[in-house]
């Protein structure tokens, strides 16, 4: 900032030139004392330069009745699984009063490499939202899986000082961490004093130290209040995350208390259009919170005062002088549905969103898996007892099952009277062709297959199903349209969803996006599908870092041994 510009911004917090703009009429609910304010808010650009008082505006903009709270942080994300473009995300979640999102570009990185960190960091000085980076710690997630990309520290060094750049995301290799691995520490030595987010499910007594020891701050993955406790209680701030998927609000909202929130931040780390376009975002959660008993108070300064501490943005949290002009207007607190939002005083409508320019797509054309038949999806095995991976609505942790499934001419075929389908993952960005196949209980699926490149974290083609051959169909469809989600019945493609991005982002408006997802929906419940959100929770069964079994292209997973066993 110039001279010039602080001598202008404190010349209108004192109200000796007008000020930019004036929100008139509304009172302001202040995250320290609890107290709603009375008075005027004074925007001086980007920046909030008056409150509690009386001001003239070159531009007023009429709030009475209304509530201002500053804007909500979501602390942990990847857009990817928002299934747009960054720019499409932004013009979906800013007007639900999400001023700042903090992501992990990690999705597109598995696939790209830094050509989709370098994506996200330019399209985020471009959209009205404050979009953050946090540069992605583990590309792979495990030597257990093949991926597009491979980043070691050295690649990341170049980007740490980028002006969109917060710190080293999440640090999922947590065995790595424990255990000293010495790719894992050089990453960790080269954000040494700078934030570094974490991911360690269910870790908890010494090896939680050493974790925390090395430097890792944040952490998103408690799913029980006990363990998010013993995390708070070593130092760790705890985010609050209330995904597609992954939905641990009402486990922790006990913890959501006036003397924890200082601490505790939300997020909804893998959200899709589904959820977003009929229940929100983190306006969601806080409603839902607050319905649930949390004190609105507690809830607010989760959702923005302490997420900006938890992260250093020492800049936002607050609506008070000097502080940026993210604000949210709502009805009632308790509703926490916004009538505007103002990111960096610039309302959140279309005029803003229609005045931004964008970023040419990358990583087209990203699906080169080998073409599959039928046959393909054989599980091989001579012994009954076999492995299965036991899927847990609304936990992305999955159970550790063993069943009996006898062999069948050289093949366990899936049993759809006891629920166990045929899980298949294809690699797909031309490295070396694996086909791993496996079972999973808790799909339903009755008949047909699904299938789909958003595969956390390597983003290989995953699918279930009851028929091979519709098996094939969908995943020799996903390498045409690139990338996305199939259903496939009777031989028939009965749904899709091309995501040309990577496999994992769509170019269309989030608006149609939604529509083709609903009717994905409906095509997998007429397979039998029970699952509320098939989809994601078929992306996180390809995910080695969350216990307790999962699969890859290189096979069944054990996480609990963090090896790779026979599927039977």
């Amino acid at each position: 900032m110039s001279p010039a510009d602080l001598a202008t911004l404190v010349a209108q917090g004192a109200g000796r030139q007008p000020a930019d703009l004036v929100l008139r009429g509304g009172r302001v609910l202040d995250l320290v004392t609890g107290d709603l304010l009375e008075g005027d808010v004074a925007i001086c650009g980007d920046t909030i330069v008056g409150t509690c008082d009386a001001y003239e505006g070159r531009e007023v903009a009429d709030v009475a009745g209304l509530i201002l709270v500053p804007g909500f942080i979501d602390t942990h994300l990847h857009v990817e699984s928002s299934m747009v473009t960054p720019f499409e995300f932004d013009r979906c979640v800013a007007p639900r009063g999400v001023t700042t999102a903090i992501c992990d570009p990690h999705e597109i990185a598995n696939v790209a490499g830094l050509a989709g960190i370098r994506y996200f960091l330019e399209a985020a000085e471009r959209v009205v939202m404050d979009l953050r980076v946090n540069l992605s710690s583990c590309v792979p997630s495990t030597a257990m899986e093949t991926s597009g990309a491979r980043l070691e520290a050295a690649e990341l060094a170049p980007l740490m000082d980028h002006p969109k750049v917060i710190g080293l995301a999440e640090m999922m290799n947590y065995p790595g961490v424990v255990h000293g691995d010495h790719g894992v520490l050089a990453k960790l030595e080269l954000f040494r004093g700078r934030h570094i987010d974490g991911h360690a499910p269910l870790l908890s007594g010494r090896e939680l130290n050493a974790y925390i020891a090395a430097g890792i701050r944040t952490e998103h993955e408690a799913t029980r209040a006990e363990e998010a406790l013993e995390k708070l209680r070593k130092g760790m701030r705890v985010l609050i995350r209330e995904g597609s998927v992954s939905k641990d609000l009402e486990a922790l909202l006990p913890l959501l208390t006036e003397r924890h929130a200082p601490y505790l931040a939300l997020c909804t780390d893998d959200r899709n259009p589904l959820d977003i376009a009929e229940e929100g975002h983190l306006d969601h959660m806080i409603r839902t919170a607050i319905a649930g008993g949390a004190p609105p108070l507690a809830v607010y300064r989760a959702a923005s005062l302490s997420a900006a501490e938890a992260f250093g943005l020492k800049d936002r949290g607050q609506i008070a002088p000097g502080r940026r002009a993210d604000i949210v207007a709502l009805e009632s607190l308790e509703d926490c549905r916004a009538a505007r939002v103002w990111c960096g005083g610039v309302e959140a409508a279309e005029a803003a969103f229609e005045a931004r320019e964008t970023v040419a797509p990358v990583a087209r054309g990203s699906v080169k898996a080998p073409r599959v038949t039928a046959e393909s999806f054989r599980c091989a095995g001579n012994r009954a007892e076999t492995p299965v991976i036991g899927i847990l609505p609304g936990k992305i942790i999955t159970a550790h099952l063993t069943e009996d499934i006898a062999p069948d001419d050289g093949d366990k075929r899936p049993d759809p009277a006891r629920d166990l389908a045929r899980i298949a993952v294809v690699e797909r960005h031309g490295v070396n062709g694996n086909v791993a196949t496996g079972f999973v209980r808790g799909f339903g699926i009755a008949r047909g297959a699904i299938a789909a490149t958003v595969a956390h974290d390597h983003h290989n083609i995953v699918c279930v199903g009851a028929d091979y051959a519709d098996m094939a169909v969908a995943v020799n469809r996903l390498s045409e349209i690139e990338g996305g989600f199939v259903v496939a019945d009777g031989g028939r493609v009965a749904a899709e969803l091309p995501l040309e991005m990577a496999g994992l982002m769509s170019l269309s408006p989030f608006e149609e996006v939604h529509a083709r997802l609903v009717e994905l929906r409906a095509a997998a419940k007429a397979l039998g599908v029970t699952l509320a959100e098939p989809f994601l929770q078929l992306a996180f069964v390809a995910l080695p870092v969350i216990p307790h079994l999962k699969i890859t292209d290189h096979g069944m997973v054990d996480v609990d041994r963090f090896e790779v066993i026979s599927a039977g």
